[in-house]
């Protein structure tokens, strides 16, 4: 009688988890609430990181695309269910230009206990319309998956595909090749971070996971250019994120066929020494730290790096100068110009490119929580491809609470140029999601709650 027992409480535990599951994803939220997250090791001037990191990590790419056949930007973030909680939702939603407004955003995942934005998720659009939704594991205690729409630039419904071991997703789109997907294991010595990369057709059948680099332990950002994948990439001495340091830069043409340095030099992957010919930065003997934020490309198609270099990786004046530093590919040799100086090593922005016109949208100011993760969101120009950097103008100003983390969408629509999130950097709070034009002289906020299907976001600046 026991055992009949303990199975009908088991299989009825188990109907009212499919359940929950079935009416969260593909369910509509009654708003844009933000994650809010801290690392929870802290010193004399606070968290590590932390506050509202619905747009977090720099290791998620991309988290927006505009969609010109259908004039929306679709972005992706970190949500959860109420302002004091940290249940992570995988949410979605997107901006219609023509209409000016956004609709209640999609559940894609409810992750369903994790509080941990490193859970995020990335986006991609393929060739025939249908979004694909990447969602970070994490170690090999959570898996990644992945998630296609049931119609093409709709977000009303989504399928979950495929399931692997990745962490930090970045999936690209090469027109009449399908997918390349470079991402993170956590499979070097001491479970250090390692970088590999997948391709497929259909992003449902995947080829084999190859391993790029375990040089100890990496984080890397990417981009595309036409059919050419270009990642960038630290180094962590010892498998630790806290000595993060020098900088590396490959590149294929062919899917991951063959792999080569900027300058067309051919190596063999993975990379597995810290001196190779990849290497453009080398701190590792002076001690910097070096935080990657983002990747462009210029007008001949050489990529555009933007980091935060700074002394140490604990918050506070001990890390200063916590540099915004530029490295530029020119055709023969790395240049390496500074933009600016902020107070954080986890103050991330985003670098576009435009012409001969570069221009970056970053927490570079110092905000509410001096010494906390973001600041005060700010616009800055270079006319002569990043050698001088002048600041426009502060985009965000007297805010109650830090903003960080701006992201770049993919073909960034003028009226959506960069979006972000807010929080408190030193206690929990509510966390909004914003976003700017690209002027910055307009800001506006998505509703923290809805009680319509859709509406004008309030413009706040």
């Amino acid at each position: 009688m026991k055992s009949i027992v303990r199975y009908f409480f088991v299989s009825l535990s188990a109907w009212v988890f499919i359940i929950v599951d079935m009416t969260g994803q593909n369910s509509r939220a009654d708003g844009y609430k933000g994650i809010w997250y801290t690392i929870e090791q802290s010193s004399e001037y606070g968290y590590k990181y932390s506050g509202g990191l619905g747009t977090y990590t720099a290791d998620h790419v991309p988290v927006a695309v505009y969609a010109p056949e259908v004039e929306k930007t679709f972005f992706v973030y970190g949500g959860t269910t109420q302002k004091d909680k940290r249940h992570l939702l995988i949410m979605i939603s997107y901006y219609d230009h023509k209409k000016g407004g956004v609709p209640k955003p999609v559940i894609v995942c409810d992750k369903q206990g994790v509080d941990d934005p490193h859970d995020n998720g990335s986006i991609s659009i393929d060739g025939n319309g249908y979004i694909w939704v990447f969602v970070s594991g994490r170690n090999v205690s959570r898996l990644g998956t992945i998630y296609k729409s049931r119609e093409p630039y709709s977000i009303d419904g989504f399928e979950k595909v495929y399931e692997s071991v990745f962490t930090y997703p970045q999936p690209w789109y090469i027109e009449g090749q399908g997918f390349i997907h470079l991402f993170t294991k956590y499979t070097g010595k001491n479970r250090g971070r390692e970088l590999y990369w997948s391709t497929s057709p259909d992003g449902k059948t995947w080829e084999p996971d190859r391993k790029l680099a375990g040089i100890e332990g990496h984080y890397q950002i990417s981009n595309v250019t036409g059919s050419k994948i270009v990642t960038a990439f630290n180094y962590h001495p010892q498998g630790s994120a806290d000595t993060r340091t020098n900088l590396y830069v490959i590149q294929t043409k062919d899917m991951g066929q063959s792999w080569q340095t900027v300058s067309g030099e051919n190596i063999r992957v993975p990379l597995t020494d810290p001196v190779n010919p990849s290497l453009v930065y080398d701190c590792r003997d002076e001690g910097k730290k070096v935080y990657l934020n983002d990747m462009n490309f210029d007008r001949s198609g050489n990529p555009v790096i933007l980091a935060v270099v700074s002394q140490h990786f604990q918050p506070g004046p001990q890390g200063s100068p916590h540099e915004w530093v530029i490295f530029h590919w020119i055709g023969k040799k790395w240049k390496k110009y500074k933009v600016c100086e902020s107070t954080h090593n986890y103050d991330m922005g985003s670098i576009y490119i435009d012409g001969r016109e570069w221009f970056i949208v970053g927490p570079t100011e110092a905000g509410p929580q001096k010494w906390g993760t973001g600041g005060e969101m700010a616009l800055w120009r270079s006319r002569n491809e990043g050698k001088n950097w002048v600041k426009v103008r502060n985009i965000t100003e007297n805010s109650s609470r830090n903003h960080s983390y701006a992201r770049r969408p993919v073909n960034a629509h003028n009226d959506f140029y960069a979006f972000w999130a807010d929080g408190n950097a030193d206690r929990m709070s509510e966390s909004k999601i914003y976003f700017t034009n690209k002027k910055g002289d307009k800001v506006w906020v998505l509703p923290y709650d809805m009680n319509v299907e859709f509406i004008k976001p309030e413009r706040i600046k």
